[in-house]
């Protein structure tokens, strides 16, 4: 047990779902004999180790129990069943603020979080200096907090937990909150509290950063742990959770993968193995339709998940409703701001003067590396052309797909110039 920093011992946490509050009511004064209420399991018997020095990630889509586990590692909320073993002082980083009396100032809070820990006043002293150094939120600090924005919160939070010197650093997503250079600032203390061997529980959507820092990933969905292991394939079981092919991980008994493009029956659609945003845009005159699309990563999985610098295809299929001189076929890449980041066509690729007649099927294929940096992107199809001279919008789909770049390395900007440096005497 020495080198076990956080045992996890077969974790339940059920709650209690009822129709109407009259019958909770009439329970808890029991009234009824009939049960009244369904039970939910937020965690379903969970069990896991964190080691002395290791950072681990939990990852798992919405609702699958990643904050609850750490809630109750904290100490926040009782488990159900099972119990948690922690040897070391934690510091946590969950809900925004929590820990944090609004009507206090945020100097005062700095005192209440540090004494809740375990710290005395003039150890807190000590890390004072620092802990302000590293919110630089000024003269907000004598400010009550409840006049801060969610940024200087976030801020002012990391701060006290980072710089209170403790054993075990748990984070809940966080890091989203804040300007880049912040979270750059969090991310280079991350990476000294892993030099510094201390231990890590990190839940984040963010693979990048989960691919980055972790030794170790568990996989959660609807409350029961999937599997462990390493990042890259805990990430790959991952990838079907989020196209819903929650069976087939089942079933495996070793990580899994994404479905292949080869393995799709005659007649099956490529986009079945993806997610597709319900709030995409679709327009056009109907003379060609968009029927099918893809992202296809460098071992030929359909997925929308790439990692940084290696080959991947973005596909579309057509179909012609009408004749059609000159089509012209294309992709862009957005950030989730809206902003267009890069893109294509088969005009700006030289593939022009194509006579495409009714009925027929065209599957286009735009092959190139991965070259973004890590992080979300949203992709949009198209079909245009010029009909008699005027420019024509035969079909349009913007913002259909999702792209997550996995990056373990990222430079500045959208884009990772991959340069080569070398540094010589003289």
């Amino acid at each position: 047990m020495e080198d076990i920093a956080i045992k996890i011992n077969h974790v339940s946490k059920m709650y209690k779902l009822y129709n109407k509050p009259s019958d909770r009511f009439k329970e808890a004064l029991g009234l009824s004999k009939e049960k009244k209420y369904k039970e939910h399991y937020a965690l379903n018997d969970v069990s896991f180790d964190v080691k002395r020095g290791e950072t681990v990630g939990i990852i798992g889509t919405n609702g699958s129990g990643k904050s609850t586990i750490l809630k109750i590692i904290t100490g926040v909320l009782n488990p159900s069943g099972g119990n948690v073993e922690v040897n070391g002082r934690i510091s946590a980083l969950l809900e925004l603020g929590a820990g944090f009396n609004n009507e206090y100032t945020g100097l005062e809070n700095v005192y209440l979080n540090g004494t809740m820990i375990g710290f005395s006043k003039e150890e807190i002293d000590e890390r004072l200096q620092d802990i302000l150094d590293f919110a630089d939120i000024g003269d907000f600090i004598n400010q009550p907090v409840k006049t801060y924005s969610s940024g200087m919160f976030v801020r002012l939070a990391f701060a006290v937990a980072i710089n209170i010197d403790p054993e075990i650093l748990i984070v809940d997503e966080a890091l989203s909150v804040g300007d880049v250079f912040f979270q750059a600032k969090c991310y280079h203390k991350f990476e000294e509290f892993k030099k510094n061997g201390k231990t890590i529980l990190f839940v984040s959507h963010d693979l990048s950063s989960i691919n980055k820092y972790c030794d170790r990933v568990v996989l959660l969905n609807k409350g029961d742990k999937l599997a462990e292991g390493e990042p890259k394939d805990m990430i790959n079981m991952y990838k079907k959770l989020l196209v819903q092919e929650h069976d087939a991980v089942m079933d495996m008994a070793k990580p899994t993968e994404a479905l292949h493009i080869t393995e799709l029956k005659e007649g099956e659609l490529w986009q079945k193995a993806f997610n597709l945003n319900p709030n995409h845009e679709s327009y056009g005159n109907g003379e060609v339709n968009i029927v099918d699309f893809a992202i296809v990563d460098h071992n030929g999985r359909l997925s929308n998940t790439i990692e940084k610098n290696t080959e991947c295809t973005i596909k579309m299929k057509v179909q012609f409703t009408q004749d059609v001189d000159a089509p012209i076929f294309a992709f862009t890449i957005k950030d989730l701001k809206g902003t267009e980041i890069t893109g294509t066509n088969t005009q700006l690729e030289g593939i022009e003067d194509m006579e495409c007649k009714a009925g027929e099927i065209k599957t286009i294929e735009f092959k190139q590396n991965m070259n973004l940096q890590g992080g979300d992107y949203l992709i949009s199809f198209g079909c245009t052309g010029f009909k008699m001279g005027t420019f024509t919008v035969y079909h349009r789909l913007y913002d259909l797909l999702n792209l997550n770049v996995v990056a373990k390395k990222n430079s500045v900007g959208y884009f990772d110039m991959n340069s080569e440096v070398n540094i010589v005497e003289g």
